[in-house]
């Protein structure tokens, strides 16, 4: 499907990529569209000045493009992104306001950044320096540490337990180089197929 422009400019919503924070709203023209596509940065029509413009042309903040989706009518754009710097002109991420990202999306970041950084003094580096052996056994300590808590009962203890485990395995994943949202997209898959074929397929019925 494309963009149906015959009815003038769409809106077109920026969301960042890993986060899934909404970043903001723009218009775009056809040519915006195609510009947007050839060069995998942002571009808008702007409204006020009468010219399309790249988002981030003065303040070098543009919006790399990961992938561009249409709503059922094709006439609205949402353009996941990933931001070089603030979004918003007042230097905020976003244009409605510092939302924190969900936190499942602010751990794979935070685990991003540690290992980007190189600093020595973070456990996320360490565990990524020491190698994919130390990283899959510590999943596996953690993971039978939820189990024990399970066990004896204890709700907090199960609760502390499960979040060290899923750091662990965000940083295992991030190690394999595999994003949640390749994950997310298997769940979503495995869920419209259980419905497509309304129990058929037995590997996705059991879900």
């Amino acid at each position: 499907m494309k963009p149906d422009f015959s009815k003038g400019l769409l809106p077109a919503i920026l969301q960042h990529g890993r986060e899934r924070t909404v970043l903001m709203l723009g218009y775009m023209n056809e040519e915006a569209y195609e510009r947007t596509l050839e060069e995998g940065v942002v571009w808008f029509y702007s409204r006020s000045k009468g010219r399309l413009w790249k988002k981030g042309e003065s303040s070098g903040h543009v919006q790399r493009v990961l992938d561009i989706s249409l709503d059922c009518d094709c006439d609205a754009l949402l353009i996941q992104v990933d931001p070089a710097g603030p979004t918003c002109h007042t230097g905020s991420r976003s244009c409605f306001g510092d939302e924190s990202p969900a936190p499942v999306q602010a751990l794979e970041e935070m685990i991003r950044r540690r290992a980007e950084d190189h600093d020595s003094g973070s456990y996320t580096n360490y565990l990524l320096n020491e190698g994919l052996d130390k990283v899959a056994k510590k999943f596996g300590e953690e993971s039978y540490e939820v189990v024990i808590a399970a066990m004896k009962g204890d709700r907090d203890e199960l609760r502390d337990e499960t979040a060290d485990l899923l750091y662990h395995l965000f940083v295992l994943l991030h190690e394999q180089g595999l994003g949640i949202a390749e994950v997310e997209q298997v769940l979503h898959e495995r869920h419209s197929r259980k419905n497509n074929f309304k129990g058929e397929r037995k590997d996705v019925e059991k879900w």
